[in-house]
């Protein structure tokens, strides 16, 4: 299988540290938030290569790349303008070769099991053409909140809103099958965004795997500083 790790954003709400240093570089406990996701993703057997997709001071997360012990399983691919979270799996549909694909935003520390989300993807129900990694967000306003019915199946998706139903998240990452990809493509739209385009016409086709492990959105200087607090700076488990 190959993964996207979307790293491409400008991580606004951190500056000024982003100002010179793009978010998926940012240090957690002295390590850049980067390497804890390849690290993970390389950890298991079922992931061949990782695309990366740039944008803001993209020639630092190149030279970073450069220097990986895991660089000759990277591609980087540079967007000279945002293409939007869909918008990137859609100018590089052809990387995944039709084949179901690991979709996940970088700006986030996590601990989740890849294996165990993969496994449970294949038994996933027989309608479900996504798989969605969901948490418990402290922060239920600041994400996506899902109500799912017994089988795990998400019936509604709230993104973002001011007076959420729970605080099951949506935490990013997602397992999407072909005719996912099929659909975004068919918008014929340079930029798409996953969230607000392809998500919610897939409700009722979305299959929602908790992970009780560690996960934060990095996405203000206050949740960086709670992983700081939070995390030992080894690797995530």
């Amino acid at each position: 299988m190959h993964a996207l790790l979307l790293a491409a954003g400008h991580g606004t709400r951190l500056r000024p540290l982003t100002e010179r240093l793009p978010k998926c570089l940012v240090p957690i406990n002295g390590r850049p938030l980067l390497d804890y996701w390849l690290e993970r993703l390389f950890a298991s057997p079922a992931i061949e290569r990782v695309l990366i997709n740039t944008h803001w001071l993209a020639e630092q997360v190149t030279a970073h790349v450069a220097a990986s012990p895991w660089r000759d399983r990277i591609d980087v691919v540079h967007e000279a303008e945002l293409l939007g979270t869909g918008g990137t799996v859609v100018a590089n549909k052809a990387y995944f070769h039709a084949a179901p694909i690991l979709v996940a935003h970088a700006d986030n520390l996590t601990g989740f099991d890849l294996d165990g989300f993969l496994s449970r993807h294949d038994g996933r129900p027989p309608a479900a053409a996504m798989t969605m990694l969901s948490f418990r967000t402290d922060d239920p306003r600041s994400c996506g909140i899902l109500e799912i019915d017994t089988d795990g199946i998400v019936q509604r998706f709230h993104e973002k809103v001011e007076d959420p139903p729970d605080n099951l998240a949506n935490a990013a990452v997602y397992i999407l099958e072909p005719e996912v990809v099929a659909f975004a493509c068919a918008l014929q739209k340079r930029f798409v965004d996953l969230s607000t385009e392809v998500i919610p016409h897939f409700v009722g086709r979305i299959y929602s795997v908790e992970t009780f492990q560690y996960h934060r959105d990095i996405g203000t200087m206050e949740s960086l500083a709670a992983a700081e607090r939070d995390f030992s700076g080894r690797a995530v488990t």
